[in-house]
């Protein structure tokens, strides 16, 4: 069986079909030929690198740190880790605080802490989805959904005593946001926090077009990028070649994504777990979702045509895209300034 790890995925070849996993080892940085390094590193991977170097060190910012007790229908407990940056900022008026949403399924939120640095003075809201890093991880599969995870939502923000709030998901975290905001669309409850706007980065609409992408990605790469000897590239070459493309364009993988990878969860996770996933409009006479950005890398293995959708199931009137230059799958370290800038920026217009 073929096999790839990247972008927190494990690609391979099963049943004549290929699948994506969360991969939890490390996305190895490879030592490669100085040729085959020079055919796929851009130009601008260093000045990238020296842009937003400065947004990976964790922020000297206070945070809280806790955990919040959620439910399953069959009686079953967990305990899911949150961690609140600049909690004084909780309920301020002037900027509502961001409430970020991880990608995976199970890959730790970590990963998102420079968010912490690159949107400066709102408070925050990180936790851990059922699964993976802090939180808890029960072995039944049958303890994880989508609409588990949005009920979970709805518990943290009661539990921490968010009212009005702007969502931001990251890949899966951004399906996540979507159904979320759905489902609050469908309630009649009338305890719902407000949600004010809406951030989905690179976050695909269908699981099984995305997989596709992979697929005509990786046949690229290998079209355009031969050794000099004519050889084909191994499988950590091809690997390493993606990554550098379409998943971090950076000379090496970011220590807090790495390690946010290398710790993913081992039960619900990758594109296997939500295999049948499409997103879907809500239904008729549904209230209006939230206005919300839809952003991408330029390079980013989540193309336009895997965005594109959103705006046929989103039911509001005011939905944008936005695609970062230079940037792939994760913007956040690539060019930190300026992803924190657009979200800020977007979320000020609706505090």
């Amino acid at each position: 069986m073929m096999t790839f790890a990247m972008l927190g995925f494990v690609l391979s070849v099963r049943e004549g079909r290929w699948v994506l996993f969360h991969a939890s080892l490390l996305v190895a940085c490879l030592c490669l030929s100085a040729s085959v390094t020079a055919a796929f590193l851009a130009p601008s991977l260093s000045s990238i690198y020296k842009k937003s170097s400065s947004l990976h060190a964790l922020s000297s910012s206070s945070a809280n740190e806790g955990f919040v007790q959620v439910s399953r229908p069959d009686g079953s407990e967990h305990k899911l880790s949150y961690r609140v940056v600049r909690p004084m900022n909780l309920s301020s008026k002037q900027a509502a605080p961001i409430v970020a949403l991880h990608g995976g399924p199970s890959v730790p939120s970590n990963y998102l802490y420079p968010l912490e640095d690159a949107v400066q003075y709102r408070s925050i809201v990180f936790y851990d989805q059922l699964g993976c890093g802090k939180s808890d991880q029960p072995t039944d599969i049958t303890q994880y959904s989508i609409e588990a995870s949005v009920e979970d939502l709805k518990v943290l923000l009661k539990k921490l005593g968010v009212r009005k709030f702007h969502l931001y998901g990251q890949s899966y975290g951004g399906i996540l946001a979507f159904e979320y905001m759905k489902s609050v669309a469908t309630s009649s409850s009338k305890d719902d926090a407000e949600c004010l706007s809406a951030i989905l980065s690179s976050a695909p609409t269908n699981v099984a077009q995305i997989e596709g992408e992979f697929v005509r990605l990786l046949d690229e790469l290998k079209k355009t990028h031969s050794k000099d000897d004519g050889e084909e590239l191994t499988d950590e070459e091809l690997e390493e070649l993606f990554r550098t493309n379409h998943q971090c364009r950076m000379p090496e993988m970011p220590p807090q994504l790495k390690e946010a990878y290398a710790n993913a969860g081992t039960v619900w996770r990758g594109t296997d777990a939500i295999k049948d996933y499409g997103a879907t409009p809500p239904e008729e006479g549904a209230s209006r979702m939230p206005s919300s950005l839809i952003m991408r890398g330029e390079y980013d293995f989540v193309s336009e045509e895997c965005i594109e959708p959103w705006k046929s199931v989103f039911n509001t009137k005011f939905l944008r895209y936005r695609t970062m230059k230079g940037c792939s799958h994760h913007g956040l370290y690539e060019d930190g300034a300026a992803y924190g800038e657009l979200i800020d920026s977007f979320c000020a217009e609706y505090d």
